[in-house]
């Protein structure tokens, strides 16, 4: 049986599609984005506890309504520490208060929690994976060479273009001199800038507001090349994290099957 969410689930889909277009193109996602996908899908996600309520699943309502909760706080303090973007973090709360259930059976089966936003987290952290061992790839296919882990993170750009690329800058250039300084920041700096909102140099800030970076720009041309993070929105792997749960289901569970032999 095809429960009511499968409404909410194409609406979702659809605006995480258009969403990370936005996202990869301008890296913003305005909020009037989401207000169709609402529109659409808060009255079949009420029409969903409805029926779950009358069919005599009120304790399983309650657990529905009690794990939105939770994992919707827990996406908004990611996004209030900076360990996720605003968009990243919208769309994952509003996957959890629209479809909070599996809407159709999926190719795996329900993992043992079927807890649907929580597959689809999972996928999209499996798919993000995928993207470390691209940008590996892609520098020694360019020649391009850093200490680990910078080769999986990210990748070298020109110096007096910086600002056309996206990410964030993994180099402290300094002038002391006269001679350019550098060095790549450390994964614990860099984390710890990232949760204080600080620190960081954003390559969207640099062309959103060029006369704020006047002398990053001047150094980054004299260092010729510098390294930038990939800048990849994980408003992607979260659109594809939703469709490949929602066809396929969840990829640790799958995996799990796999190596036990169910």
């Amino acid at each position: 049986m095809v429960s009511p969410l499968i409404v909410p689930a194409a609406a979702v889909a659809l605006t995480l599609f258009y969403a990370s277009v936005l996202d990869i193109r301008e890296r913003r996602v305005p909020f009037r984005t989401w207000y169709p996908m609402l529109i659409i899908g808060i009255p079949f996600t009420t029409f969903f506890y409805l029926l779950l309520i009358q069919g005599g699943g009120g304790m399983a309502a309650l657990l529905y309504l009690a794990l939105s909760g939770l994992f919707s706080l827990l996406f908004y303090m990611f996004a209030r520490f900076h360990l996720f973007g605003g968009a990243d973090a919208w769309a994952l709360i509003f996957i959890t208060a629209l479809i909070p259930a599996f809407p159709v059976i999926p190719l795996l089966g329900f993992p043992p929690l079927a807890f649907f936003p929580f597959s689809v987290l999972i996928n999209a952290a499996v798919l993000n994976l995928f993207t470390p061992i691209g940008i590996l790839l892609y520098n020694i296919w360019n020649g391009s060479h850093a200490p680990f882990p910078y080769m999986l993170l990210g990748f070298p750009v020109d110096g007096d273009r910086i600002s056309e690329s996206y990410g964030f800058v993994m180099e402290d250039i300094t002038e002391e001199g006269g001679a350019l300084s550098r060095r790549f920041v450390g994964i614990r700096e860099s984390l710890s800038s990232m949760a204080r909102g600080e620190g960081r140099v954003y390559t969207i800030d640099m062309r959103r507001r060029p006369d704020e970076y006047t002398r990053e720009r001047e150094l980054y041309q004299r260092a010729g090349r510098v390294w930038i993070s990939y800048g990849v929105p994980f408003i992607v792997p979260i659109t594809f994290g939703l469709v490949s749960a929602l066809l396929i289901g969840d990829f640790i569970f799958g995996l799990l099957q796999i190596v036990s032999g169910g």
